[in-house]
C-alpha cells in the first residue's frame, strides 16, 4: 500500500491506547494498525507552507514559509510565551481579529508527567490533545483562567519551580518519576501569588494516557528527512508526535509538517 501527501502533525483521541491518524495531503491514515510492521518513508523534495501553500526550500517553526513564519498570527511569539498576549488589552500583535478569537478564550494551566513534572498552558478546546503531543503519561488541571494571557502569567510564577520543557529522549525511553499528581498540584499552589487563586481547579481528575508502544528504546536516536531522505523499518510505537522504530530511531512527524512524503507498507 502506498501513501503521497504533504504531512501534517498526526491526528489523536484518547482511548486505552491512544488512537493515531497521519495527514498526508487529503488523506488520513490510520497508523495503530501498522505498528509492528515495517515501513518505508521516502522525503520527495519538496515543502508546502501549512499557512499559505506556496513551495518553499526551508520550513520554520514546524511548517511556516519564511513570510508567513515573519507575519502570521499563527507564529507570532505569544504563541509560545501566552504572558505575552495582549488582545485583552485590545492591542494587536499581528491581527487582533484572529489573536481575540484565540487568546479571549478559557485556558487551562496543567502539571503533566513526561520526562518529569512540567508546567503548560493550553486552550481548554486543547485538551487532552495537548498532553498527547507532548507524550504526557498523565495531567491535571492546576487552573482555568478566562484568557490566554492569566493562564501565561500563572505559569511564568511556576517557572522558577518547575520546568516547562520537555526531555524529548527521557519521554520517548518512558522514563519519568513516581509522583502523586494530587499532591504536586497542592504544594504548586503555594508558589502562585495568592491574586490567581480563584481561578484553581478544584476536580482531582487525573488524566491517564497510554501509548501504543510495544516497547520503549534503551537509547534513542532522531532521524530527519533532510540527512535520512527514505527510511525503512519495523515500526514498535507511537507516542507524542514521534514514529518509534525497531532499534531506537525516533522521527518527529510534527517537525516535518508541510513536507511532501510517500508512506509505503
Amino acid at each position: 500500500m502506498k501513501h503521497s501527501g504533504t504531512l501534517l502533525k498526526m491526528k489523536t483521541q484518547l482511548q486505552d491506547e491512544v488512537q493515531y491518524h497521519l495527514p498526508m495531503g487529503e488523506e488520513l491514515v490510520y497508523l495503530n494498525e501498522l505498528i509492528g510492521q515495517t515501513i518505508k518513508l521516502t522525503y520527495e523534495n519538496a515543502i508546502y507552507c501549512i499557512k499559505c501553500g506556496r513551495k518553499t526550500v526551508k520550513s520554520f517553526n514546524q511548517g511556516f514559509c519564511y513570510p508567513c513564519f515573519r507575519d502570521a498570527p499563527e507564529a507570532a511569539d505569544w504563541i509560545i510565551n501566552p504572558e505575552k498576549s495582549q488582545a485583552h488589552l485590545g492591542i494587536a500583535d499581528r491581527d487582533l481579529e484572529y489573536e481575540q478569537a484565540v487568546q479571549l478564550q478559557p485556558h487551562i494551566v496543567y502539571l503533566s508527567l513526561t520526562s518529569g513534572i512540567k508546567v503548560g498552558v493550553t486552550r481548554h478546546t486543547q485538551v487532552p490533545t495537548r498532553w498527547i503531543d507532548q507524550g504526557a503519561s498523565q495531567a491535571i488541571k492546576l487552573a482555568e483562567t478566562p484568557n490566554r494571557y492569566l493562564a501565561g502569567i500563572i505559569e511564568v510564577g511556576l517557572k522558577n519551580h518547575i520546568a516547562d520543557k520537555t526531555n524529548w529522549q527521557q519521554m520517548l525511553k518512558n522514563i519519568q518519576p513516581n509522583l502523586d499528581l494530587i499532591a504536586e498540584r497542592e504544594k504548586v499552589k503555594l508558589w502562585v501569588d495568592e491574586a490567581y487563586h480563584q481561578y484553581f481547579d478544584i476536580e482531582n481528575n487525573i488524566i491517564h494516557i497510554n501509548y501504543p508502544v510495544l516497547n520503549y528504546p534503551v537509547k534513542v536516536t532522531s532521524i530527519g528527512f533532510e540527512k535520512v531522505p527514505e527510511y525503512e523499518g519495523k515500526l514498535v510505537g507511537i507516542k507524542g508526535q514521534y514514529l518509534i522504530f525497531e532499534n531506537g530511531i525516533v522521527l518527529n512527524i510534527r517537525k516535518y509538517s508541510g513536507y511532501l512524503v510517500q508512506l509505503e507498507y
